[in-house]
């Protein structure tokens, strides 16, 4: 029994020794093998002995050290936002992002070996700079007459595009320090400060993402909203039924976040002015605050103040006549849950001949305006009721299962039916995003580079995500009784 005992701690005692002796090789697996490969690349660059002989150059296939699994701790914590994360999990994210960058260099052939100052003449060849690629010589020009650099406090757009579809797209504020967080990874405020809009940037996960500058229809989209806004196509044909030019007078009526403020302020221009009242505080403010915040982004985008012809109040129009004396509109627009009931305070202060475009979400409100004009017997004459709808379409060549485009072939009247019937079943078509690789599929297509215009068939078609009803417009115009 002593026997038995004794033989079964010295199997457990070598065990334990194997598996110490494993634990140790695979730590040291990564640093003996990144050694293995800075000594090939020396033996390469200086073991020649003849100097006419040619330089010998380095094989990017060799056997590297293996890429570290990740956690589960670090999974989650890569899609999580920064803001989410304790700080012990940053701190731990920031010590394995150097280690994990160096190794994806090395598995990607572009680390940039060591070597001596006496062999600094003999191996540039073997040196990949990957930014020397991207960055333009020093001394270009890198912008156009006009053109400005991206500087803190700018409002951006970042999207990423994916067959057709739009996988992500954010906007945000560049602040010194701060990071663009996506599930495909991180991008710097710092690194998109001083660039050029309009370009793609690579995420930590090596994801190239588009960022550049946000449009004013963007902004009213993307922007913090109180209530609902209204959609720039239909703010485009409120604006045209308004006829709103240069130093006009106009009155807004429920500015819930400023979007329709915002289209305003830029058709009066500096001339005009924009009155816009809203009646719940808290919408108030919202508006104030979506208004500002797009004058900043402009002044630092042009150089130039926005201007300041928007005059925000709270008050409500159907009692707020002390409000609206003394002042004269060229154009009215409301965006309210009954707008009859400021018919009768607002028409007496509109322009003979002006025009009030009125937004409605359903048509039982339209019913009760025009029975609200009816009964209290406005001199405002119904023109138009219309409902604005947009539909997007894709457009794209026509791609083989290869990858290469379709070609278009005139039509063989000896050609056999049935032959034709099986060449177009072998050709996939599909809508593909016009992209980096649309340039790299012509070349494939036509190796030569002789691709002759219209010989590429597109396809053509609806998409499948369409804009629904947002509202109707009500074209009301003044008449002198």
């Amino acid at each position: 029994m002593a026997v038995q005992i004794r033989n079964t701690g010295l199997l457990v005692i070598q065990r334990l020794v194997r598996a110490g002796k494993s634990t140790a090789g695979h730590l040291n697996y990564m640093d003996v093998s990144q050694n293995i490969y800075k000594r090939g690349l020396r033996t390469s660059t200086c073991g020649r002995l003849d100097e006419n002989e040619p330089k010998t150059t380095v094989s990017r296939n060799i056997p590297l050290s293996r890429r570290r699994p990740l956690s589960p701790l670090e999974r989650i914590s890569t899609l999580l936002p920064e803001d989410s994360l304790t700080p012990e999990v940053i701190q731990l994210r920031d010590q394995n992002q150097p280690h994990e960058q160096r190794q994806d260099d090395i598995m990607a052939g572009t680390l940039t070996h060591e070597l001596s100052p006496e062999n600094d003449q003999t191996g540039p060849d073997l040196v990949h700079d990957s930014d020397s690629e991207s960055e333009p010589a020093e001394g270009a020009s890198t912008t156009l007459p006009g053109e400005s650099l991206l500087s803190h406090g700018e409002l951006l757009i970042a999207e990423l595009r994916k067959k057709s579809c739009v996988e992500f797209r954010k906007m945000f504020k560049l602040q010194a320090g701060e990071r663009l967080h996506s599930s495909w990874g991180y991008i710097a405020h710092d690194d998109v400060v001083g660039r050029t809009p309009g370009r793609f940037f690579r995420t930590s996960m090596g994801i190239s993402i588009f960022i550049r500058r946000v449009s004013l229809e963007e902004y009213v989209l993307f922007m913090r909203r109180a209530p609902v806004i209204t959609y720039p196509k239909d703010m485009a044909s409120m604006l045209m039924m308004m006829d709103v030019t240069e130093g006009d007078s106009v009155l807004d009526s429920g500015s819930g976040s400023g979007a329709m403020s915002l289209f305003l302020s830029r058709a009066v221009g500096s001339k005009g002015r924009v009155l816009s009242v809203e009646v719940r505080e808290d919408h108030h403010k919202r508006a104030v605050l979506n208004y500002e915040r797009w004058r900043t982004s402009w002044r630092l985008r042009h150089g130039e103040d926005w201007p300041d012809n928007v005059r925000y109040c709270v008050a409500d129009l159907s009692t707020a006549s002390t409000l609206l004396s003394g002042h004269g509109f060229n154009s009215v627009a409301l965006d309210l849950i009954n707008p009859q009931l400021v018919l009768e305070s607002v028409t007496p202060h509109l322009h003979p001949g002006g025009v009030c475009a009125v937004y409605l979400a359903n048509i039982t409100q339209v019913i009760d305006l025009l029975e609200g004009i009816r009964c209290a017997r406005v001199s405002l004459l119904c023109e138009r009721i219309i409902e604005i709808p947009v539909r997007d379409w894709l457009v794209a060549p026509a791609i083989q299962k290869d990858g290469r485009f379709c070609v278009r072939r005139a039509p063989n009247p000896g050609e056999a039916q049935s032959q034709q019937e099986v060449d177009d079943d072998e050709a996939e078509e599909e809508i593909t995003d016009t992209d980096h690789r649309v340039q790299d599929l012509i070349s494939s297509s036509d190796p030569e580079g002789n691709a002759t215009f219209g010989s590429v068939p597109y396809i053509a078609r609806p998409h499948p995500e369409q804009m629904s009803h947002t509202a109707f417009l009500v074209k009301l115009r003044k008449y002198c009784p």
